[in-house]
């Protein structure tokens, strides 16, 4: 993947379309565009997450293993990015959505069961980490939508369907390893 931008600005895309690595013209609300976008939400949103864990880590060490797990999904994010631009490029493999699952399995069991439904806060920490769960979703909707037009690999969707799962379980960790209480969600009153 040698090519790089040595120009910001083209004018290329002032007329409402841009460039694909292939050569092709798109709609800037092309399916494809739009999935591009949200990936690129989500690294914002999760680079944001990370520089914030960071911060807490020096006074709670054990929000290290998080950082450790969740700075490698920027870069394959970044990838998966790239299989958007790219069609014939290639870059998540099968390994990295089992490195995800492995990490959910031993923090869901650290966090232990569900008893109720949960609202993202409780910490600034915690929300921004629902905040990346729930743009995570957003980009797995919108990869879904080009899938249902332009076949993307299995490996792309279940990347971004795992690491919403993992966000949601590093949400819940946060709160236990700092021993702030989950927000639950409570029903409304019938009256």
């Amino acid at each position: 993947m040698g090519y790089r931008l040595s120009k910001i600005y083209t004018r290329t895309g002032d007329a409402g379309q841009t460039g694909l690595a292939d050569g092709r013209r798109v709609a800037k609300d092309h399916p494809r565009i739009e999935a591009i976008g949200e990936v690129d939400t989500l690294n914002s949103q999760l680079g944001l997450l990370l520089a914030d864990l960071l911060e807490e880590q020096a006074s709670h060490p054990g929000l290290g293993e998080l950082v450790e797990v969740l700075a490698p999904c920027q870069h394959r994010l970044f990838d998966l990015g790239g299989e958007l631009a790219m069609p014939e490029y290639h870059a998540l493999q099968s390994a990295e959505i089992e490195r995800l699952e492995t990490a959910i399995d031993r923090w869901n069991e650290e966090v232990g069961p569900l008893t109720n439904f949960i609202l993202p806060g409780g910490s600034r920490l915690i929300a921004q980490a629902h905040l990346c769960r729930s743009s995570a979703r957003t980009a797995e909707r919108r990869c879904g939508q080009l899938h249902a037009i332009e076949t993307l690999r299995g490996e792309l969707l279940a990347y971004i369907n795992r690491l919403s799962d993992l966000l949601f379980v590093a949400a819940r960790l946060i709160a236990r390893r700092l021993g702030i209480d989950e927000v639950l969600w409570q029903a409304a009153v019938k009256g």
